[in-house]
């Protein structure tokens, strides 16, 4: 399926996800901000959430507690009449929120026009129900951690008119390739029941050091994740962990690496490289689970980046059921050394 062509908007004011204009107003203590009385009609993209997780992404920046408390006092009226916090909502209903001081959120880091530029360049495929990008390696799928900024925080940058973008699942920040963002929330409950279900399929290709067999077509080893004593996060095969699977098919060979389509049935936290390390043969250029001697020499022969890719996921559209197959051209780096790779194979022959 093609890439859809996408009309740009000029930006308009902030809304809430429900229709309705947000406005806040200073507070009387420095820091904070109270926003006033709101009416906010449902509209059918929150259809059937509950009042609680619907204020939750109404009123933002303030504890579930405060939630609960305004609901239980009454001050929450949907079509002026009191709620419990797990009342469901419908399309049309009027949703009174009270006035609610919040903490005021310091000054954010806007990403630049290049770094938007790089991100909105990089959709391969767009609806008004989701996106798919293909994010580069070395930015995250979303900031914290000392970072300022992620892939879904340039988007929102990008697109101050969308309301509504969140991610459907995660990258690693430096595994590059195709990741969808939900542009409704009924988009995003669609797709991550896909996911949970196994309806999604992901492949990746992945560099690993050495030659993979032909015969080895799945790693099935439980995974554990864990910390370092530094905090760093790390996974490891353990029985204690969840169960995981990985299929694997090699591509192609060269001389001290294979190239191979690893596609996860699972979807734990670094399960190609645990699994391609277990296997004994890590990814290329990988920092966590690569032995220092590969991986110095593989940065010898000018290895730039984690050679992994998500390279292609096969999926429907919400809601039609439409099946799509998307496929993610690699960044140049990850080009470059394929290229040196066939080059000296070929010299070889």
């Amino acid at each position: 399926m093609s890439r859809s062509t996408r009309q740009k908007r000029p930006p308009s004011s902030p809304q809430s996800a429900g229709g309705g204009k947000s406005s806040a107003a200073p507070g009387p203590r420095g820091g904070e901000v109270k926003q006033g009385v709101r009416k906010v009609v449902v509209d059918e993209d929150n259809h059937g959430q509950r009042v609680d997780n619907y204020l939750m992404a109404q009123i933002r920046d303030v504890p579930r507690s405060i939630i609960y408390r305004i609901i239980r006092k009454g001050e929450v009226r949907v079509n002026k009449g009191r709620v419990k916090p797990d009342t469901r909502l419908n399309t049309g209903d009027e949703v009174r929120i009270p006035p609610v001081t919040r903490k005021e959120k310091p000054a954010q880091v806007v990403p630049g026009s290049r770094v938007q530029g790089v991100m909105q360049s990089a959709v391969v495929f767009e609806n008004d129900q989701m996106l798919v990008v293909n994010k580069p390696s070395g930015i995250a799928v979303h900031g914290g951690s000392g970072l300022d900024f992620g892939l879904i925080e340039v988007l929102r940058a990008a697109r101050p008119e969308a309301r509504f973008l969140e991610l459907v699942h995660r990258l690693d920040r430096d595994t590059s390739g195709l990741v969808m963002v939900a542009k409704k929330r009924s988009a995003l409950r669609y797709l991550q029941d896909e996911l949970r279900h196994k309806r999604i399929r992901k492949h990746y290709h992945a560099l690993v050091a050495g030659d993979w067999p032909g015969s080895v077509k799945k790693v099935s080893e439980p995974l554990l994740r864990f910390e370092l004593g530094s905090g760093e996060r790390r996974v490891r095969v353990d029985d204690a962990g969840k169960d995981s699977l990985t299929r694997f098919r090699v591509l192609e060979s060269f001389s001290g690496y294979t190239l191979v389509e690893a596609s996860p049935v699972t979807g734990r936290t670094h399960q190609i490289r645990v699994h391609s390390a277990w296997a004994g043969h890590p990814i290329a250029g990988d920092d966590k689970y690569m032995d220092d001697v590969s991986l110095r020499a593989f940065r010898s022969a000018g290895g730039q980046r984690l050679m992994l890719h998500a390279r292609a996921l096969d999926f429907t559209l919400p809601p039609s059921g439409e099946s799509v197959h998307l496929e993610a051209p690699y960044d140049e780096a990850f080009s470059e050394l394929m290229a040196k790779l066939a080059a000296r194979r070929k010299a070889s022959e």
